[in-house]
């Protein structure tokens, strides 16, 4: 099959969208997809996870220690079919938010599940 580029833009969202449709996922099914939100200050990321939170969103908050700074990190948990637009339209909202509260938006993932004659998970982080 070859890719309908309306569908599956030559980017970064539109390559991950495009494998997982290559791997054999069901982009028509909801998924649960993870934006992410860094902060090097406690403070501003727990101002911008009650602002999540009065916005309705499902998030967790973590320190991150792994990369030898500390980082605050909050997931916003969507669950959508994983069409371009939508994700497109989520990252610039989250991005935003992150701005507002001196935060970086660092990207999107999901649990893709591939029906083959083996059940296999796959991960797609962008």
């Amino acid at each position: 099959m070859s890719r309908d580029y309306e569908q599956f833009p030559d980017d970064d969202n539109g390559n991950v969208l495009w494998q997982m449709h290559e791997d054999g996922d069901d982009l028509d099914e909801a998924h649960e997809i993870e934006y992410s939100i860094a902060f090097t200050d406690q403070e501003q990321a727990e101002r911008c996870a009650l602002f999540l939170l009065n916005e309705e969103q499902k998030i967790s908050l973590f320190q991150d220690d792994d990369s030898g700074v500390t980082e605050w990190i909050i997931t916003i948990y969507v669950y959508m079919e994983p069409a371009y637009a939508d994700i497109v339209d989520l990252e610039e909202w989250f991005t935003k938010i992150a701005n507002q509260f001196q935060g970086e938006y660092d990207g999107w993932g999901c649990m893709a599940y591939v029906y083959d004659d083996e059940d296999e998970e796959e991960n797609y982080p962008v």
